[in-house]
Order: C-alpha cells, then sequence, then structure tokens
C-alpha cells in the first residue's frame, strides 16, 4: 500500500493555505517521520478545486509545492465540501449530497487535478460521502444518487481516456447516514452492478467508522469481494471505546470528548442502541444500557492510548488492513491516515505540536504494519508532472 496522511486536518480553504500547510506541516511530518517521501491526501475545498481544475498557474504551484518539501499527491478527500473547520460542522459536512450537481461537478473536479498532479504511473483515489445523511431520503433521492455517481464514472473514463491517468472513487460508509456501515454499501452498490462494472467506483474503509458499527474486518472485506466491490482506500483511523459502561469514571472521561464541531456518534456493542452525537447518550433518560461496550465516532491518534476506563479500536485498523491485503487488489488500495479531530482532543491526547503527533502516527503505521508499505521509507522519485497537463488546460 502507498502510505499518506490527510490534510483535512489542517485549517486551509484556499490554494495558499494549502500551500502553507505543505511546507510548514507536510515537509516537516516527512522529516520527522524519517521518510525520503511521503503521500498527502489533499483535502480540496469545493472553490480551490474548481480553481486548481481550471488554473494552469494554480496547479503547477501546487505541484511545485509538492516537489520541494518530497511528498507525493495520490489521493483526494472529497467528503467534506467546505467550511470543515467552522466553529460548528456537525451535520453540515454532509452537504451537498450526491442528489446535487454541486456534489458530481466537486467530485470531477477533484478527479481532474488528481490525474493532472499523480506520479507517472500511479493511480489515483477519492473517498466521498455515503450519498448523505439519512434524514429526508427518500426513493426519489436515491434514483438521483445513482444517476450522479453513474455521470461520475463517465467522467472518470473520460479523464482516463485523456490523460491516461486512472482515478476511482470510494464510497465511505459512516454511521447515521443512508449508507451506515460497509454492509450498507455493498448491498447498495451490489444491487446496481452498473455503477462497479469497470472497478472506478468502490469502497474507502474508514477503520474507525468500521469500528463503531462493531462489524468485523475480514468479514465485510470478503463480503465487498464476493460482491465485487473494490477497495480503493483504506482511511487509517481509530475510534474511542468504552468496555465497561457501568464503570462509575466512564461518563467523566467521555464528556471532553462531546465537542462542539464535529459529530461523534455512538454505537452499542448489540447494535440495539444508536446516537448521532455523544452528548445524546451522556445526557439520555432513560440511560444507556451499561452491560456492553459502547463505540464512538472520535478519530483517536493511532498510537494514543487513551486512560483507563476508555481505550482505542487499534485491533480493529489491523485487522482490516490485513483483510485488504489479502482481497483482490489490496495491495493496490492507499492507505490514508486521517485523524482530523487532533484539534478538538483533550489536553491529554495533544502532541507538542501537530508535526509530532501526525509524525508519531506515521511512525506507528510503518512499526506496525510493515508489511503492508510496499515502498514505505524508501527513496522514490516523483516522476514529474507532465509539462502538457501543468501548462494546458485543465478539463478533461
Amino acid at each position: 500500500m502507498e502510505l499518506s496522511y490527510c490534510t483535512n486536518v489542517h485549517p486551509a480553504e484556499d490554494l495558499a493555505g494549502i500551500v502553507r500547510q505543505l511546507d510548514q506541516s507536510a515537509g516537516p511530518i516527512r522529516r520527522s517521520a524519517g521518510l525520503d517521501r511521503l503521500g498527502v491526501g489533499l483535502w480540496l475545498p469545493a472553490d480551490t478545486a474548481a480553481l486548481l481544475d481550471t488554473d494552469a498557474g494554480a496547479r503547477e504551484q501546487l505541484a511545485e509545492a509538492l516537489e520541494r518539501n518530497g511528498l507525493e499527491l495520490r489521493t483526494v478527500n472529497a467528503f467534506p465540501y467546505r467550511g470543515f473547520h467552522d466553529r460548528v460542522v456537525k451535520l453540515a459536512v454532509y452537504r451537498p449530497d450526491w442528489t446535487t450537481p454541486e456534489r458530481l461537478a466537486y467530485t470531477l473536479a477533484c478527479a481532474r487535478v488528481l490525474a493532472a498532479l499523480l506520479p507517472d504511473g500511479a493511480e489515483g483515489s477519492i473517498s466521498t460521502l455515503p450519498l448523505g445523511w439519512r434524514e429526508g431520503w427518500d426513493a426519489a433521492a436515491d434514483a438521483a444518487a445513482e444517476h450522479a455517481l453513474a455521470r461520475l464514472i463517465d467522467g472518470l473514463a473520460a479523464i482516463e481516456r485523456e490523460t491516461g491517468r486512472t482515478v476511482r472513487v470510494g464510497i465511505e460508509p459512516e454511521p447515521g447516514c443512508i449508507l451506515d456501515d460497509v454492509a450498507d454499501v455493498v448491498s447498495w452498490l451490489g444491487a446496481r452492478p452498473a455503477l462497479i462494472a469497470h472497478g472506478r467506483l468502490g469502497l474507502c474503509l474508514d477503520t474507525c467508522h468500521l469500528a463503531v458499527s462493531f462489524a468485523d474486518p475480514g468479514e465485510v472485506v470478503a463480503a465487498a469481494t464476493a460482491a465485487g466491490v473494490r477497495v480503493v482506500k483504506v482511511q487509517a483511523s481509530v475510534a474511542l471505546e468504552v468496555p465497561d459502561p457501568s464503570d462509575p469514571r466512564a461518563a467523566d472521561a467521555l464528556r471532553p470528548f462531546a465537542e462542539e464541531r464535529y459529530v461523534h456518534q455512538v454505537r452499542s456493542a448489540d447494535g440495539t442502541h444508536a446516537a448521532d452525537d455523544l452528548p445524546d447518550v451522556l445526557d439520555a433518560r432513560p440511560a444507556w444500557p451499561s452491560d456492553q461496550a459502547w463505540r464512538v465516532h472520535v478519530h483517536i491518534p493511532l498510537h494514543a492510548r487513551p486512560a483507563p476506563p476508555l481505550r482505542a479500536t487499534t485491533e480493529v485498523l489491523e485487522a482490516a488492513v490485513d483483510a485488504v491485503l489479502a482481497a483482490p487488489h489490496g495491495d493496490r488500495a492507499h492507505l490514508d491516515v486521517e485523524t482530523y479531530t487532533w484539534s478538538v482532543l483533550p489536553s491529554s491526547l495533544q502532541p507538542e505540536t501537530l508535526v509530532d503527533g501526525v509524525a508519531a502516527e506515521l511512525r506507528w503505521v510503518r512499526e506496525r504494519m510493515p508489511h503492508a508499505l510496499g515502498r514505505a521509507g524508501e527513496p522514490t522519485a516523483m516522476a514529474g508532472v507532465p509539462a502538457s497537463v501543468l501548462v494546458g488546460g485543465g478539463r478533461a
């Protein structure tokens, strides 16, 4: 797998901010992690994606920033549309959804930018939201999303014909959405074989979301394989678990994670209880059952160990990576470290600097999963971005 880290942890909404984050964070992270080259999973806000799509000079500026920092662009996070570091994000992160022309246009813009900046011979991946948030969704919305994804696939095919670059999109299931877990994605796509026939649309396996669903990693990857759904990207992430909610310390330990920016969905081990946000559990009347574990959608740093009575679901990440590696094309999936919650974590989990924290995550991956990383830590050549792509027109 090609290792990268996702830049949605950085609050950059324009090209100048993205270049600055590469110079001030991504480059130093690569050096601190001891890597000759490092992949970045760029988050491109919609307006910046549109600029890069149409402006060759802007693409060249980004390519130069990647090159001088020893970075390679292999994957893009196109889940948040914009404003991912607003004071309050919550359910806004799921808008616009896949019923809208804005979502399709944004994703294709990201695909064209990625195709233009990929190293020679490399394939690209993009993660996207699981259709939309569940509330208000109906058969008409389902049909509109299917139509939009069919147009997406046509657009990806056109990009490949015109640039020679393959870009795949992975649907990322998330608790509370239309496609809540991996089984939902497999069922939805499996019922629409035309969408997955050419392998351009598949699954993005976020291992924090997977853990919150309490699903077995091996079983869900096997089910995806059986249905012909390719895993194109693994977002390496870890959830928060309360092994014994009856512990009198549990509620107080959880409260610092109930913050106002992001939603933190909660599930019980037997699947009978679900909440859209952590405060809904802490303030629930009657109280949630305490005889089984709870898991919370909080992205815990991969190497971190929350203090008891909490723990991190590290074993789910490791099992998921092994399962994907054993699946068809699994060694070509991208492994993208995605801990976007650094800024809202309790002080006990905060590093001295963000560079220190992300570099520690990357070192942890290299130490714990060396079998998954083909060239991690070896000198690599970013084979240069073709001048004809950078200087010529941007749209495929």
